[in-house]
Order: structure tokens, then C-alpha cells, then sequence
């Protein structure tokens, strides 16, 4: 279990943080702002739990649990020695975001088009939510370009920005406010 006793220790006032495995690298390393980007997308879902119930309220706190999970495998190189297992993402993450996938989407039309970001409010920040996710997923690919990272981090977060635009729809059309569907061109002269 994790227990703060103090919030700030001044080992980072020279730009440099730590990692799992004891190591410092500098606060704009590439693992940093993978974590990072992560981090800000818990945040973003926190908007998105504003005043929620219901089952997609259990699936968002799933998940930001599994993203604090992920922030942990990605500050934890592939290589660290530690005395205990690191915490990794695992495929049944994945295989869970995917059930939740289908079951939104079989009771969605299908697009004819694509959408707009927005809606009722809480789909509007399921759809921020999503865009920050294709950019922590981004900073993620960036990484394990120059430094291997575990394969169930990579797969969940891009199934995660695929759930999120599905919740939003559904959270439109149980809203009765549907899809904003883009018009390529519609204000051209």
C-alpha cells in the first residue's frame, strides 16, 4: 500500500525525477512525459465522472485505476531490478476494454459519418478524455521507440481512446441528443 506522509521532498527541484527502480532522468524524458500524458488523462475522466452513476460510472473508476496501474508499469523500465514483481498491465485489461467496446457499440447506429466532438456535457468530456488519450498514446509510442515498454500498456491505451468515443456516443443517444455529425464543407461558399 501506498502511504504519503509528505507531499513535497525537494528531490526534484533540480528537473530530475525517479523511477520505480531507484534511477533519476530528467523530468522531460520520454518515459516522464508518457506517465505524464497518462496522468492527465486520469484527470480528464475524473471530468467525466462529475455527478455520474450507473455502470459506465463503475467502468470510468475501473479505469482510472488501471491508468494509475499503467503509470506505474511505465515508470518502471522492462529492465529494473527490483525485489518485488513489477506492477504491469496485463491482456485481461485489454480483453475488458474490448467487451466493453461491443457491448456500446451493438447499441449504436452505425456512422455515416464522422462526428463531431460534443453533445450533452458528459460526452463532450468523454471526447476530451479520448483526444488526450491519442496523445498520451503518442508520448507512449515515442518511448518504446528508444525504450522497450510492456505491449499491454500499448494495446490498452489504444483501446481506450476506441472506448471512450463509444461511451460518448452512448451517452448522446441516452441523452437523446444523438451524434453531431461533420459536413465536409458545409460552410464553403
Amino acid at each position: 500500500m501506498v502511504r504519503l506522509t509528505k507531499i513535497y521532498t525537494r528531490t526534484g527541484d533540480a528537473g530530475e525525477t525517479a523511477l520505480v527502480d531507484g534511477s533519476r532522468v530528467p523530468k522531460d524524458d520520454p518515459r516522464v512525459a508518457a506517465f505524464g500524458s497518462v496522468d492527465e488523462l486520469n484527470a480528464a475522466i475524473g471530468f467525466a465522472r462529475i455527478d455520474g452513476t450507473g455502470q459506465l460510472e463503475s467502468e470510468l473508476e475501473r479505469i482510472q485505476n488501471d491508468l494509475f496501474d499503467l503509470g506505474a508499469d511505465l515508470a518502471t523500465p522492462l529492465d529494473a531490478e527490483l525485489k518485488h514483481d513489477p506492477l504491469r498491465l496485463e491482456a485481461s485489461q485489454v480483453t475488458w476494454l474490448e467487451r466493453c467496446i461491443d457491448a456500446y457499440n451493438a447499441e449504436l447506429e452505425s456512422l455515416r459519418s464522422f462526428i463531431l466532438p460534443g453533445g450533452v456535457a458528459r460526452a463532450a468530456h468523454l471526447h476530451f478524455a479520448r483526444t488526450v488519450a491519442r496523445r498520451a498514446e503518442r508520448d507512449m509510442v515515442t518511448l518504446h521507440r528508444e525504450h522497450p515498454i510492456n505491449e499491454a500498456g500499448l494495446r490498452y491505451i489504444n483501446r481506450l481512446s476506441d472506448y471512450l468515443f463509444v461511451a460518448a456516443r452512448h451517452v448522446n443517444a441516452a441523452a437523446g441528443h444523438g451524434d453531431l455529425l461533420w459536413v465536409p464543407g458545409k460552410h464553403r461558399e
